[in-house]
Formats: C-alpha cells, sequence, structure tokens
C-alpha cells in the first residue's frame, strides 16, 4: 500500500514537469493557459500572413528572422544578434513560449529549434498551426500585438550544430546518418538543386505529418525512421537548403523519441554547394 501512495506521489509530482517538457500543444491546451502573464505566443511564418491574420496576441518572428544578408542564403547571424532579436519580440528566458505558423509546421519548426538553441527553456509548437486555431474558431486578428519588450540572455547549445565537414564527412561513417529533408525532386536533382550532400538519406519533412498538419505520433515517427535505418545508437545529422525544414524533424528525433546524438548542419545545401561543389551527388 506504501509502495502504491508512494508512487501516485511521485507522479503527482513530476507531471508538471513531464507536460512542460511535450514539444507539442493542442489548441485546446493553448486556451487554457492564455492568462498566463508569461506566455508569448509567436507567429513564425511571414509577414505578409502576419498582416492578413494572425492568433490574437501574438508577436512575429519569422522564419527568416536571424537569416544573414549575403550571397549564401539562410545562414546565421551571431548567436548574440539573436538573442537581441528574441527579446525585442518579449520572450524572456522565463517566458513560455508557443510557436505556430500559417503553412505545414516547418516554420515554427524552425523558431522552435533556434529558441532551444539559443537555450529558452519552455518553447512548445501548436500542433496544426493557425489552421487548427481557426478551425476550432479562436480569436484571430490583423493588428499586430504591441510588444512589450524584455530581455534574453543566449546560452546557446553548440553540440546541436555540426559543421560543413562534418556534414561532409558522414558519407564513410557507418555510425552516422545525414538526413536531407528536403523533397525527393530537390534531394534527386530534378528540381532547384543540384542533387545532395553525397552519401546523404532522403527523408522529407512531410513524412512527419499528418494530413491536417499536425504531427504523427511517436509510434509512426519511429517506424518512418527505423525504415530508413535511423536508430538511437547512431549519430544524426540534419539538413535542408537553409535549415527551415529541420526543425521538425529535430523535434521528433530528440523531443519526442528521445534520440541522443543529433545535430543540424545549419549551413545546409546552400552552404554546401557554394563551397564544395564537388561534394554533391545525384
Amino acid at each position: 500500500m506504501k509502495k502504491i501512495v508512494f508512487n501516485l506521489l511521485a507522479l503527482f509530482i513530476l507531471a508538471p514537469a513531464a507536460l512542460m517538457a511535450q514539444p507539442l500543444i493542442s489548441v485546446a491546451e493553448l486556451v487554457k493557459i492564455q492568462k498566463n502573464p508569461d506566455l508569448v505566443i509567436v507567429s513564425a511564418g511571414t509577414d505578409a500572413e502576419y498582416s492578413k491574420a494572425h492568433i490574437t496576441n501574438a508577436v512575429h518572428l519569422a522564419y527568416t528572422s536571424f537569416d544573414q544578408i549575403g550571397d549564401i542564403k539562410g545562414l546565421l547571424i551571431p548567436d548574440a544578434d539573436m538573442a537581441k532579436i528574441v527579446g525585442e519580440q518579449g520572450i524572456s528566458n522565463n517566458s513560455t513560449v508557443v510557436v505556430y505558423d500559417e503553412f505545414d509546421g516547418r516554420y515554427a519548426g524552425r523558431i522552435y529549434f533556434l529558441l532551444k538553441y539559443l537555450g529558452a527553456k519552455n518553447v512548445r509548437v501548436l500542433d496544426g498551426g493557425l489552421e487548427a486555431w481557426k478551425k476550432d474558431r479562436k480569436p484571430i486578428t490583423r493588428n499586430p500585438t504591441v510588444v512589450k519588450k524584455a530581455t534574453f540572455n543566449a546560452s546557446p547549445n553548440k553540440a546541436w550544430m555540426a559543421s560543413m565537414a562534418e556534414a561532409e564527412t558522414a558519407a564513410g561513417k557507418a555510425n552516422v546518418v545525414l538526413i536531407d529533408t528536403r523533397s525527393p525532386e530537390e534531394f534527386n536533382g530534378t528540381k532547384d538543386s543540384k542533387g545532395h550532400i553525397k552519401g546523404a538519406i532522403n527523408i522529407e519533412y512531410k513524412q512527419l505529418l499528418n494530413a491536417d498538419g499536425t504531427m504523427k505520433p511517436a509510434a509512426e515517427l519511429e517506424k518512418v525512421y527505423t525504415a530508413k535505418g535511423v536508430t538511437k545508437d547512431k549519430e544524426i545529422i540534419l539538413y535542408c537548403s537553409t535549415g527551415v525544414r529541420t526543425g521538425l524533424h529535430f523535434i521528433a528525433l530528440v523531443e519526442t523519441l528521445g534520440y541522443g546524438k543529433v545535430k543540424v548542419y545549419d549551413g545546409g545545401y546552400n552552404e554546401f554547394v557554394a563551397k564544395n561543389p564537388g561534394g554533391i551527388a545525384k
């Protein structure tokens, strides 16, 4: 009897922490915490879509907010500059952040990953995005949110970032899997690219999603990866063109399935083909 009581007590104590660790949040769950003074809802889509309609009181942190200006599209600005932008949108280290987009989750996944990389502790993605919110007839607006700026102190997790050299040498290592998260057409070089980094396998980010844009359950996600030989004992390096489409994979692998050796090659195809075109295959 004492053992049962102890287990129930432990479950009660640990439940809030376990809940906060979940990467996804439903519309119903978000509605319940809307009055939380520490809550910041973040629209990660384009400027045009934010102006058209967004969740009431959501701030706008576009998925391109951290991109450098230069010849190679999608490279990141310095961590300190990213942290400043995060704070300017009212996000502090203590904020509860819920990210969404107006598309299929790829932009929300991007901002989710970068916030977590910078050291944000409590970040979640609205499962199904704006479409799920509108389907449940929750309030939206065209009016921009007045933002109260905050201070965000970055503590970046460098272990989550892979270098171009790591992506290049992955092909020769049996214990490393390099995953190209772009479309099969991009991977094969038949659309918008010359192919893929040598040694990569292709698992398009859309394979992680249901038809309504919500994330597949853990058991189905596991099948997606194991079918391609992606297992927990291997180091995994994710890339796409600019890093945007790796975010949902990071959520699925690290947060949902508990894979412990996952990195993002954020320079992606764009950087690789510009600096090492000989390392591209079809």
